[in-house]
């Protein structure tokens, strides 16, 4: 079984910074892929950012160059770091990772990019 708890998420100003954690149960973690997905009110859920037990990372286009995904296998943890955030990354994000026995969620953290 896998858990997965984020954490960060907050009001920020258009231009701003915030960095989302999301900490995983089980030892499964170093040999998974990690992912960050977001959803908008009234849009579909979309990928953000993957980052592979390797660290090789992928993102999607209107993120490139402004956040960056990262795993601390130590602490069972990934993190999103934003910055120049804007208003159309506000969303819930929510952390993922599928396993062999299931595809496990996060139960989300509000991201709000506001003035």
């Amino acid at each position: 079984q896998v858990q997965l708890v984020e954490s960060g998420g907050g009001l920020v100003q258009p231009g701003g910074s915030l960095r989302l954690s999301c900490a995983a149960s089980g030892s499964i973690f170093s040999r998974n892929v990690m992912k960050w997905y977001r959803q908008a009110p009234g849009k579909k859920r979309e990928l953000v950012a993957a980052i592979s037990s390797g660290g090789i990372t992928d993102y999607l286009d209107s993120v490139k160059g402004r956040f960056t995904i990262s795993r601390d296998n130590a602490e069972n943890t990934i993190y999103l770091q934003m910055n120049n955030l804007n208003a159309e990354d506000t969303a819930i994000y929510y952390c993922n990772t599928v396993t062999k026995n299931g595809d496990y969620w996060g139960q989300g953290t509000q991201v709000t990019v506001s003035s």
